[in-house]
């Protein structure tokens, strides 16, 4: 089944380059020219990181990453056929240095999808979405299923997707897919950037769907979702059999100069996982949760600076025979918390975190933001965020250090390249410093340097 996706992703693209015919006849007042279009992206990056914060790794790593990118798109309306091809490899990964299927996966067929947009299904300005195939989701806050892009690999699903807009800006979608699972997963093809296809089946399923009204004004949203996800033992890959239910509301209001806005979201997660990965292993009852909370306010300035105080809390795993530690899923990190790649030490999980946040855009061509917070385990025995750092006994306490970072974005050439630095500093804390495992290298200091050329 591998083979055959790829012959028809290949040839899907193929065949959408080689009709002009096709995308250049008359179809419902479109103009022919728009019918087809090709874009992509190529990004360079190289990542830097001392202090190494993991268990047992060397205290310095760095990594360079390549990501390619080919989407094509038929669309003669109502109907649309694309494809998108990934390509992210990586180089020069040492001994004891971070190196995933977050970095690696060759010349992928990420995407390729049938679409049909209808038109005035429910009146005036209402509009049906309708997709099926292989695709990646951005969904709601995009903190559970996301399309991550900092990260030098994305997320991919393979299913159906429904969307529908109403004239009143009331949203609903509704999807039911299986993710792609990434391959290879061992070191040694991760290292020469072995090509093997993703697969994805049964043993993985998340479904669920979001809805969305306009608040009073039309300033922002109210949300409410519910996304499920259940997995199970497949072949040689073994797992907890996750079933999780996750069910969230959000209100947030658009930023606008000299105005205050606000963002809140809450999730609570409840459902079973297995204790280990035996399959004999004792089935525990989840009851998690997670909380999102900022406020900020923008000047009437033309740089407009954005000054904003931030909250997040989601839960660890404790005594008690439930197991309490929040599961994001397939979100992203970056928008909130931290830059992922081989930095990647905070994600929705045993965390709490409140901080500071400055953005500003001083021109069309450059944007900024620089962020600082203070980090605690939301449990003291289990292992902090994405760290890896425990003390089951609870004795090195929960707060883990501070953390200051920031971003700086320029279009060299507007629209086709842009420059971005990652910088990030992690002063290790108590939990960070005193555990029985946290690496003795000292506070953790990032940088990231990128280059994207946009076709």
């Amino acid at each position: 089944m591998s083979r055959l996706r790829l012959i028809a992703v290949a040839g899907g693209l193929v065949i959408a380059c080689e009709e002009p015919a096709l995308a250049q006849s008359p179809t419902r007042g479109r103009d022919p020219k728009d019918s087809f279009r090709v874009n992509g992206s190529i990004r360079v990056r190289y990542e830097a990181l001392d202090g190494q914060f993991r268990p047992g790794l060397a205290p310095r790593d760095d990594l360079w990453s390549l990501r390619s990118t080919l989407f094509a798109e038929w669309n003669p309306g109502p109907f649309r056929i694309a494809g998108e091809v990934y390509d992210s490899r990586a180089y020069g990964a040492g001994p004891g240095g971070v190196l995933t299927t977050g970095e690696v996966n060759t010349l992928e067929p990420v995407q390729l999808y049938l679409a049909a947009d209808i038109e005035k299904p429910f009146g005036d300005r209402s509009k049906l979405t309708l997709q099926a195939g292989r695709f990646t989701l951005n969904l709601g806050s995009r903190r559970l299923v996301a399309a991550d892009d900092y990260r030098n690999t994305t997320n991919g699903y393979s299913g159906v997707r429904a969307d529908l807009r109403l004239a009143d800006r009331t949203a609903a979608t509704v999807f039911y897919t299986l993710p792609q699972q990434r391959r290879p997963e061992g070191r040694g093809d991760l290292e020469d950037n072995r090509f093997q296809l993703d697969r994805e089946n049964g043993s993985q399923r998340l479904y669920g769907g979001y809805l969305s009204r306009p608040l009073p004004g039309g300033r922002g949203l109210a949300e409410v979702g519910y996304i499920r996800f259940r997995e199970s033992d497949h072949g040689d890959r073994p797992t907890r059999d996750r079933d999780l239910h996750s069910l969230s509301a959000r209100l947030i209001t658009e930023p606008k100069s000299g105005r205050f806005d606000y963002e809140a979201e809450l999730i609570r997660q409840t459902g079973s996982i297995r204790a280990g990965l035996q399959a004999n292993a004792s089935k525990l009852d989840v009851e998690a949760w997670f909380l999102h909370a900022d406020a900020g306010y923008t000047f009437s300035h033309p740089w407009r600076p954005r000054l904003s105080a931030e909250y997040d809390r989601a839960t660890g795993d404790s005594a008690g025979g439930r197991y309490s530690r929040f599961d994001t899923l397939y979100g992203m990190r970056r928008a909130d918390l931290a830059p992922a790649g081989i930095y990647a030490a905070l994600g929705r999980t045993n965390l709490e975190t409140l901080g500071v946040r400055l953005e500003a855009t001083p021109s069309t061509r450059l944007d900024v933001f620089a962020s600082g917070r203070a980090l605690w385990a939301a449990s003291a025995t289990d292992s902090f965020s994405t760290t890896g750092v425990r003390d089951p006994s609870g004795a090195s306490g929960r707060f883990a250090g501070y953390q200051v970072e920031g971003r700086i974005r320029y279009w060299i050439v507007p629209d086709s390249l842009r420059a971005e630095l990652n910088a990030a500093v992690l002063h290790k804390g108590g939990l960070l410093d005193g555990a029985p495992n946290a690496n003795p290298s000292g506070d953790t200091h990032y940088v990231s340097l990128a280059l994207t050329a946009s076709f």
